[in-house]
């Protein structure tokens, strides 16, 4: 099966630019593709995961991709999606995010031995010339073509308008694709729905340089069933970075899928077969929860490792029941299949004991926590029943929490259904 066969049935592709055309270079053998990801934030975070799985997919299918890092185009700022403008980032900053980007990438994707290409538009972008780009790159651009972007257009229409700096973003990622051509042969961009007028742009480019094709493909817009934006949630947005949304947070969060999501975010965001993710149709609404396990196992395995993906496995079946999957079901997972009671893998903060001797309002733990983002949110949570020490809802929320209360060193906090963190008091130096 071809990429583009794999990439249509998972649910990955929106759009194309000469579907032929596209096919029978493909088909010849090796192709090249790219992404680019702008530096806005230290990590990627949910709702870049199509176009990472969609990398992943082509190199497993013998194709080379190219992950972008735009660390030029990050110091403008992609107009694209947006009803106000972005704010401006330092150099240092968008260096610092660039690193932490590239350390999420390679989860994903291998970079070694030439199998893919982690690239840096800063190569390029940072050293251009104002006049001479203009020249030899701003003559191919037609204003009105341009504004007729749906990009462009959207933000014309906004309160802030569109800037001078945004207005030229366009050209900018177009000079990306023309250089990676160059460069690398590579004949293939990619992007969410949002990049459209953008890699046509750079297709069109390609073609008056070079008189040659190039092709692009987009991904839709990931809205879940409950019309939220993919990757955002009540305690807000869900990270690879293991430092920001812990390993077992991340497995929660697909654990939380809507059961009309579930077969999508399979197809998407794991790389089980096909004809394993289309029994899900035919199973009963109570296997519906080992099916979301195996999807939360496959997520975290990929983004975070099988030893982390493991532990959060074993720390969910320790605080909400046993999980037992059964081996006929989705044989290609390696989801454990039996149970090991164990919370290691629960978000955990280490405080040292003086500080429960004396006490500590509950909703402060909560907010120390990371349970709640205020200390008004805890008092709320605690208020509306919320709220949980070691089992036992709290309802007073000027509640003192001492050593008391602690159970073999540990106070595990709940907040709803589903958020747990850890409490350990801190061993004294000796």
């Amino acid at each position: 099966m071809s990429i583009l066969e794999i990439l249509h049935q998972r649910g990955f592709i929106e759009q194309t630019t000469h579907q032929k055309e596209l096919e029978d270079y493909i088909n010849q053998g090796s192709a090249t593709c790219y992404i680019g990801f702008d530096p806005t934030a230290s990590s990627l975070h949910v709702g870049s995961l199509v176009p990472i799985m969609a990398l992943a997919h082509f190199q497993r299918c013998g194709h080379k991709p190219i992950a972008l890092v735009g660390g030029g185009t990050g110091l403008i700022g992609d107009p694209s999606g947006k009803t106000e403008t972005r704010k401006l980032l330092t150099k240092e900053k968008i260096k610092e995010n660039s690193a932490g980007l590239k350390k999420q990438l390679t989860k994903f994707i291998d970079f070694t031995n030439d199998k893919a290409l982690l690239l840096n538009n800063e190569k390029w972008l940072t050293d251009l010339k104002y006049v001479d780009f203009l020249r030899d790159i701003g003559k191919h651009f037609s204003i009105n073509r341009m504004i007729k972007a749906e990009s462009y257009r959207s933000r014309l229409d906004s309160e802030d308008g569109l800037n001078f700096i945004e207005f030229n973003y366009m050209l900018l990622q177009a000079y990306d694709f023309l250089k990676l051509f160059e460069s690398n042969n590579c004949k293939i961009q990619m992007g969410g729905s949002d990049q459209w007028g953008n890699i046509v742009a750079g297709i069109d480019l390609i073609r008056r340089i070079h008189q040659k094709n190039s092709f692009g493909i987009t991904f839709p817009l990931l809205i879940t069933s409950s019309g939220k934006k993919m990757g955002k949630t009540e305690s807000g947005t869900v990270w690879l970075d293991p430092d920001k949304t812990s390993p077992y947070q991340y497995y929660q969060f697909w654990i939380n899928t809507d059961d009309r999501d579930l077969k999508r975010f399979i197809a998407l965001f794991t790389f089980l077969p096909m004809e394993e993710i289309e029994i899900i149709d035919s199973r009963a609404d109570s296997q519906l929860n080992e099916a979301k396990a195996v999807l939360a196992y496959e997520a975290a395995k990929i983004a975070h490792g099988k030893q982390e993906a493991d532990k959060a496995f074993f720390a969910a079946s320790g605080i909400f029941g046993e999980k037992i999957i059964s081996r006929s079901f989705f044989p290609s997972s390696c989801i454990p299949r039996k149970i090991k009671k164990t919370e290691d893998s629960l978000p955990t903060s280490l405080i040292e004991k003086e500080k429960f001797q004396e006490g500590l309002p509950v909703f402060k733990l909560f907010c120390i926590a990371g349970l709640t983002t205020s200390n008004g949110e805890a008092k709320r949570l605690i208020k509306q029943g919320g709220a949980y020490i070691n089992g036992n809802r709290i309802t007073d929320d000027q509640y003192i929490a001492t050593t008391t209360d602690f159970k073999n060193n540990i106070l595990l906090l709940r907040a709803g259904k589903k958020r747990y963190h850890k409490i350990i008091i801190a061993r004294q130096p000796d």
